[in-house]
């Protein structure tokens, strides 16, 4: 039994995370919904980069990338990943472990169409981490990309979305003398009941 009260309350860790990013969202002056999203490469070693969350479903968490680029084959690799959110106006954040899937059917489609016509036609251009041997290059590559996908071009193939099923989210709050308070849900298997414990800070 743990005494989560407050901004703790619930008994589900996706809607009480968009709560917390909702929150966020009228407080945080940049991006409220970016997240450190952490990754492993074939020798374990260990890659983090930015990314922006799209949506908190019901049991997942959805982001948006190049599938060619470093965390696209790096979670094709392992199908795992952790990110964690922080919000300094809160003074709270959020991290999430689990599996991983692809979303590249009509949700992905939908996002893509949703985006600037300049960000869909960056994401045709960009190799995304590969050399680059200056912008000049990439610059140019974007306008033969214009010239051959028009005004309305449809979404990459090697373009799409992230799913992330959690087997342990953890919420966390800044707490005097650095007594903080740490609330985690885990469960072995996306189809378990979670378990939620108190940690120490």
């Amino acid at each position: 039994m743990t005494d989560r009260t407050g901004i703790f309350a619930g008994d589900d860790p996706f809607v009480l995370a968009q709560s917390w990013l909702t929150q966020a969202e009228s407080s945080e002056p940049n991006d409220p919904n970016a997240i450190a999203l952490a990754t492993v490469d074939d020798s374990g070693l260990p890659n983090v980069r930015m990314v922006l969350l799209k949506e908190i479903e019901a049991s997942a968490f959805v982001f948006y990338t190049n599938y060619e680029s470093a965390k696209g084959r790096e979670i094709a690799s392992t199908g795992k990943a952790a990110f964690v959110m922080h919000w300094k106006s809160l003074r709270r954040q959020i991290r999430v472990r689990g599996l991983v899937s692809r979303e590249d059917g009509v949700q992905a489609d939908a996002y893509y169409q949703s985006r600037s016509l300049p960000s869909r036609l960056g994401a045709w251009a960009s190799r995304q981490s590969q050399p680059l041997s200056g912008r000049t290059a990439l610059m140019a590559e974007v306008a033969r990309v214009t010239v051959r996908r028009g005004t309305n071009p449809k979404r990459p193939p090697f373009w799409g979305g992230f799913r992330i099923v959690p087997l342990e989210i953890e919420f966390w709050a800044d707490g005097e003398f650095r007594l903080h308070d740490r609330f985690v849900w885990r469960r072995q298997f996306p189809a378990e009941p979670w378990q939620v414990t108190r940690l120490n800070p």
